[in-house]
């Protein structure tokens, strides 16, 4: 993207050029008034008349009605994908109408999927929490006061204050779903306090994708360059449900109009399978052994990119550990590899996963014709589903090594490769403390804190909080065994306070101390990059009303005071949290958050993010300037801006003299030196002994390993006890046939409806009457079997209860395998306050043993303030299976495996729709069978964790070491 200061019409057609859109001119010579994405079905007011906009009215235009708007640039928040969103806010009124995608944003380029405009929903939800909240009566018992937000502060702030000064830094808890800079933010945040506060929903979301990712190259993250690809790879329904789903979707379908084949891997007939050029219906948890089996066919046909093996893996190290008595060659090494895999045959295959043979043969040399140029992906779905489920992308990167397409154009980028992450003025050194509530011993590998298993922590006196925020999160309808984490939250012995930060109602929120509403996307400051494609881009969300309001001269102090009711943003609240913890300055956490330019006073948000973008953006005060205008005046004015158009091969990167000054080069190619050696370099949040790597003869940035290149045989894994899974394989699931019983069924609770919003809500309307049941799939021959036809009621089985949902039967799942979406069945009891667009009234009921849910009346036409609440059509609003659901965290990385192995029956005599029944008993047997599943650490030397796993909010080094005492 570029902004300079030109003549109107230069300016949009260098930016069209730059972002594939073209100008829309009438006629030879005229300026544009326009920028049209390149479908050309939507087009954009031009940046020159975002202050002062006229367009005609919606509902009005065959009258010539006309509205006058002012336009200011956002983010998304309904997803990571961080998408550019328009705001337009009438001139008269002073009220937010709308949100459309923002042209100039280089990650979603103006298009948006139908949860971007839908934020306007969110932003007047007429049953929205305005005010602070503290509860009366018992906690969970639904009733509640409106009170200030000093009296919150100030309680807050004495509880941590106290808490801290008494060295109890861990019985601080921040937990949260969906952080954007806001990471970078608390980290920062956390450290000035000194506490190991952090927590996240990434355990029960992503860790097992990761941390196959993780064992490869250090960075846990793939960006696929889609749009350049010859080849994609989509592990789940990656097109419409996936990670970033719409800036990816784009990309995969450009790269598909210029020829990319298109496979997906996924049980169901997705949207993305229905596009694919080939559709691989993989049994769960089978995936590793197809994908082996591509990169055993690869092999023979000796389809690799030998130079990059050669130079980018530590072969050498897997032929010194696995083929010690052979010579140590490369051509000897491809000998062992392809020895080491022949089991994999395309027969083998087959028969595990019930795909044909030929099929896979097929569809391993169009992958290994497409080098260097193939683009995969897998981030939740099978690897998240299943025990080992790690080993999906774990062999899925495999075959991008094989082929070469890790880091180069068309083919899988490192995610560190295309994020900006931000530097501060004044660093916290890391806290000195270890909580063993998020990282236990059990654990040492887990790529994220084990949140699923905190309820169970406390009940067995692990450890305490003192205070718990819950942030964008709700862990009793998100997580496996929600009435689990109600138990906990209610028993003010292991929670001292719950603070539920949310703008909404939520299950979660119905056991807190106090609910706070912190903003939505549009009433928050933030900054988002994400790995999007093969560039690198930065987005400021930000305040739309505040910002309105200055541009009209209007003056205000915080955000809350233009935000709706008490709206606060989370910046402010944590540094006014921050000031009062620390009111004079003795625990030394307020000289963190005082201002950079007024030494000893306040931080104000508009200083935080003026330091940040005149000082840690790469060429945004240069382009700024060209604009003339401050980088904080470009940002709020723009609200993107393209650090770099492409990235590719950084592994590549040549040190500099500097960089390799008083380096020995090691048998192993490493570069060292005597701080790496002794202390290790922190590099992407990593501890390396190098601080490069010789590769054809040159010193090389290579990557955040112990080795420096992409390691097909897995050191760390060897060392914590985990030999025999050091290199690619293939772990039979918890869901693999050989454990199931006679009759039972694969569960695939792992996708979502694309138009639902995840955890934060159900209060948007205009998704809600797109989607708002959750069938259970079942294939025509399993629902034969048991009497089963659509519609009717069907009993689902886990292992420690039941739910109780209408079957839908399609070929459209495969075989053995039926699936029911994790994102619906809201609740509410009749003493909650909730949104009503989606949730359904129930009781819940304690009995011996366990728990029940009864669903008493579907969603309903209601009055409110908003006059579509009386328009409700739908009466239906899904099952909340996940309360069904036992915890099964994956003993290497941690993950909960979702897949679930159950009976479906047709419903038995006195079973309503939406019934749920858990015996809280058994769930606790299930918790400690795969809790004994693991191989705890620490080391015999007391290392907790292997200092080259990242870890969010890393700790000081010393803390990764038990403390004998």
């Amino acid at each position: 993207m570029a902004l300079r200061k030109e003549p109107e019409r230069s300016l949009i057609e260098r930016i069209a050029t730059k972002l594939g859109v073209i100008p829309n001119v009438d006629q030879p010579g005229e300026e544009p008034e326009r920028l049209v994405p390149g479908s050309a079905l939507v087009d954009y007011p031009p940046p020159r008349k975002w202050d002062d906009w006229e367009e005609y009215e919606a509902r009005g235009w065959t009258r010539r009605q006309k509205r006058r708007y002012q336009i200011v640039p956002t983010v998304c928040f309904n997803c990571e994908a961080a998408c550019g969103l328009l705001a337009y806010i009438d001139r008269e009124s002073g009220e937010i109408r709308k949100f459309e995608g923002h042209p100039l944003h280089p990650g979603s380029r103006g298009r948006n999927c139908a949860k971007g405009p839908a934020t306007i929903n969110q932003v007047k939800d007429p049953e929205r929490v305005l005010y602070p909240m503290k509860r009366k009566g018992p906690r969970g018992g639904g009733e509640w006061e409106r009170v200030s937000w000093e009296e919150v502060l100030e309680d807050l702030a004495a509880r941590i204050r106290k808490a801290i000064r008494e060295d109890r830094r861990d019985e601080v808890m921040y937990h949260v779903g969906r952080p954007g800079f806001e990471h970078q933010h608390m980290e920062r945040v956390f450290r000035a306090w000194g506490v190991d506060a952090h927590n996240s929903h990434t355990n029960v979301c992503s860790s097992s994708g990761r941390f196959g990712y993780q064992l490869w190259g250090g960075f846990d993250r793939p960006s696929p360059d889609y749009a350049n690809a010859r080849a994609t790879i989509l592990v789940s329904s990656h097109l419409e449900s996936g990670h970033y789903f719409n800036p990816h979707a784009q990309r995969i379908i450009e790269g598909k109009m210029k020829g990319a084949k298109l496979i997906v891997i996924d049980p169901r007939l997705s949207n993305s399978a229905a596009m694919a050029d080939y559709w691989l219906p993989a049994r769960p948890g089978t995936e590793p052994a197809l994908l082996l089996a591509m990169a055993y066919v690869i092999l023979r046909e000796e389809l690799y990119d030998a130079d990059f093996i050669r130079d980018w893996t530590n072969w050498p190290q897997y032929m010194r550990e696995l083929h010690p008595d052979r010579e140590r060659t490369f051509e000897n090494f491809i000998e062992a590899l392809r020895a080491d895999y022949a089991r994999f045959t395309p027969q083998y295959a087959e028969q595990e996963c019930g795909i044909p043979a030929a099929k896979i043969v097929e569809v391993a040399r169009v992958i290994g014709h497409a080098r260097p140029a193939v683009a995969a992906h897998n981030w939740r779905a099978a690897a998240a589903a299943n025990l080992g489920g790690w080993q999906v992308s774990r062999c899925l990167v495999f075959l991008n090594v094989l082929t070469g397409s890790w880091g180069r154009r068309g083919g899988t980028n490192p995610n560190g490769w295309n994020k900006w992450l931000p530097h501060f003025w004044k660093e916290a050194p890391p806290q000195k403390a270890w909580n063993r509530l998020t990282y236990p011993d059990e654990y040492p590998l887990a790529q994220y804190e084990m949140s699923f298993l905190l309820p169970y922590f406390l009940m067995e006196g692990r450890g305490r909080l003192e205070v718990y925020f819950s942030r964008v999160l709700n862990p009793v309808w998100t997580y496996p065994d929600g009435f689990a984490w109600i138990e906990a939250l209610t028993n003010e012995e292991y929670i001292g306070c719950h603070a539920a930060l949310t703008p909404t109602w939520n299950e979660t929120a119905y056991f807190a101390d106090y609910v706070l509403p912190l903003g939505h996307g549009p009433e928050r400051h933030d900054l988002m990059s994400q790995e999007t494609h093969s560039g690198k881009w930065l987005s400021f969300r930000q305040p739309v009303l505040r910002e309105a309001a200055r541009r009209r001269g209007e003056e205000f102090t915080y955000t809350y005071e233009v935000n709706p009711g008490e709206v606060w943003e989370d910046d402010e609240f944590w540094i006014e949290l921050s000031w009062r913890i620390d009111p004079d300055g003795s625990m030394g956490i307020r000289e963190h958050f005082e201002s950079p330019y007024r030494p000893g006073e306040k931080l104000t948000v508009e200083e935080y993010y003026r330091w940040i973008f005149e000082n840690a953006v790469p060429g945004l005060p240069e382009r700024a300037a060209e604009e003339g205008l401050s980088p904080l005046e470009y940002m709020r004015r723009y609200g993107a801006f393209e650090i770099q158009h492409e990235v590719y091969e950084r592994n590549m990167r040549e040190l500099s003299e500097e960089e390799v000054r008083g380096a020995r080069l090691e048998e192993d190619g490493t570069l060292t030196t005597e701080e790496s050696r002794t202390q290790g370099v922190i590099r992407a949040n990593r501890l390396v002994p190098h601080v490069g790597v010789q590769v054809a003869g040159r010193p090389r940035e290579g990557f955040p390993t112990l080795s420096g290149k992409l390691e097909i045989w897995s050191p760390t894994m060897a060392a914590w006890g985990w030999p025999e899974h050091a290199t690619p394989g293939y772990i039979k699931s918890h869901v693999h046939p050989e454990n199931l019983e006679e009759g039972q069924l694969v569960l695939n609770a792992t996708f979502r409806l694309p138009t639902l919003i995840h955890t934060r809500s159900g209060n948007s309307k205009w998704l809600n009457e797109i989607s708002n049941k959750n069938p259970l799939w079942i294939h025509p021959k399993d629902a034969g079997e048991r009497g089963i036809e659509t519609g009717d009621l069907v009993r689902v089985v886990t292992e420690i209860g039941y739910s109780v949902n209408h079957a839908w039967v399609t070929e459209g799942i495969a075989p053995g395998v039926v699936a029911c979406s994790h994102h619906l069945g809201r609740w509410r009891r009749k003493q909650d306050r909730a949104d009503r667009w989606s949730n359904s009234l129930v009781d819940i009921t304690r009995e011996e043993g366990g728990w029940r849910l009864r669903q008493l009346e579907g969603p309903a036409p209601y009055e409110s303030s908003d006059p579509d609440t009386r328009r409700i059509f739908w009466s239906d609003g899904g099952v909340h299976q996940n309360l069904t659901f036992p915890v099964h965290p994956d003993p290497i990385s941690g993950m909960h495996c979702w897949h679930q192995a159950v009976y479906v029956e047709k419903a038995r005599e006195g079973d309503r729709y939406g019934d749920i029944y858990v015996d809280t008993a058994r769930s606790l047997e299930v918790y400690r069978r795969w809790l004994a599943m693991t191989r705890p650490g620490p080391l015999k030397n007391g290392l907790r964790r292997p200092e080259v796993f990242d870890r969010p909010y890393r700790p000081a080094r010393e803390v990764y070491l038990v403390d004998k005492k």
